[in-house]
């Protein structure tokens, strides 16, 4: 397991021909991409995956922060603090200068953290529930007075996955039955 630029510099392998390399879903992209152009340009016949595999929710969410939190005095993110795809949205903005917080839901929320804020970007991880996020939201406007709250969709999430063929046939039956 490489987790760095660093470790990729001086990991050693039994065999530079024959090699490929695999990212954790939830990785930070720039990350990835550092370590994968070590590891490529040290190993030039190493192989990787067939497509992206930063899962793709990781990916907007990430890209969301690098467009959204500079404008910004205060990044909150959403999500389980065991999260590892919530835990690199906070820093990607702190990579980029805005302070943030990787929170439970809104009783997280420390009345420090607001004292001379103005913007708020806020996030999630990629399981976390909208309602948390819609709590935040909530909770920041009757508690501490922020009034317009403006969502942005920086990325369109329209990812759609197939049932599974049992649950296809089930759902193909239910139709069937009810049209009788």
């Amino acid at each position: 397991v490489v987790a760095s630029a660093e470790e990729a510099e001086v990991v050693e392998v039994a065999d530079p021909e024959n090699l490929c390399y695999l990212t954790q879903t939830t990785l930070s992209l720039d990350e990835a991409g550092q370590i994968i152009s070590v590891l490529k340009r040290r190993f030039p016949r190493i192989q990787g995956p067939p497509g992206q595999d930063i899962c793709y929710a990781t990916e907007n969410r990430q890209q969301a922060v690098k467009r959204r939190a500079p404008e910004s005095d205060l990044l909150l993110v959403v999500g389980s603090q065991n999260s590892s795809n919530s835990r690199r949205l906070v820093e990607v903005g702190g990579n980029l200068g805005v302070g943030g917080y990787l929170i439970d839901d809104e009783r997280c929320i420390e009345p420090s953290w607001l004292e001379g804020v103005k913007k708020v970007t806020i996030t999630a991880g990629a399981s976390a529930p909208e309602v948390l996020v819609q709590r935040v939201v909530d909770h920041l406007q009757e508690r501490y007075g922020f009034g317009r709250v403006e969502e942005v969709e920086v990325i369109e999430e329209n990812v759609k996955f197939p049932l599974p063929a049992e649950l296809a046939q089930q759902q193909r039956r239910l139709t069937q039955i009810a049209s009788l």
